[in-house]
């Protein structure tokens, strides 16, 4: 049998794997999933999603240095000046992630009663989908994807 043409392109470039460098634990999708619902204060994310201390700090810090999210100051009256966290438009492009996991999740781990967070249009109430589809228009199932080498796919090299 043949190998796989895909055998014949390095991965050392990979799109994935670099969004994974940024994006790959489950503690960086829980606070983007606190800011996409409003949720922006260091300890109101650290409360809801029960996220250790220092690993939100980190994931933050993190976050911010990759220009996913923004500090924002504010200071409540009598208190010293603090920093909620908002994301900037890298960040708000990962709504389709975040809702593409919700709607797996919905299907393949569901709890009982039902989904417990839905994404809805604020305008007719509908339910939010993210739907695989081409630029001419068309939603072809996976099976009907390639996924091919793009214009900065580099040759790998042939071990001798």
């Amino acid at each position: 049998m043949a190998e796989p043409e895909a055998m014949n392109w390095s991965t050392e470039n990979c799109t994935i794997s670099r969004t994974m460098e940024i994006l790959g634990d489950k503690w960086t999708f829980h606070v983007l999933r606190e800011l996409f619902v409003g949720v922006r204060r260091f300890e109101d994310i650290r409360a809801r999603a029960l996220i250790p201390r220092q690993v939100l700090t980190d994931r933050l810090a993190g976050l911010i240095e990759r220009g996913v999210i923004r500090r924002h100051p504010y200071r409540v009256p009598g208190q010293r000046e603090r920093s909620e966290y908002r994301l900037t438009e890298a960040g708000l492009a990962l709504y389709p992630v975040l809702v593409a996991l919700m709607q797996w999740g919905d299907q393949y781990v569901a709890v009982d009663g039902g989904p417990p967070i839905e994404a809805r249009h604020r305008e007719c109430g509908g339910q939010v989908q993210v739907v695989l589809q081409c630029e001419a228009g068309h939603a072809p199932i996976p099976r009907e994807v390639a996924i091919r080498p793009g214009p900065g796919a580099v040759r790998r090299e042939l071990a001798s």
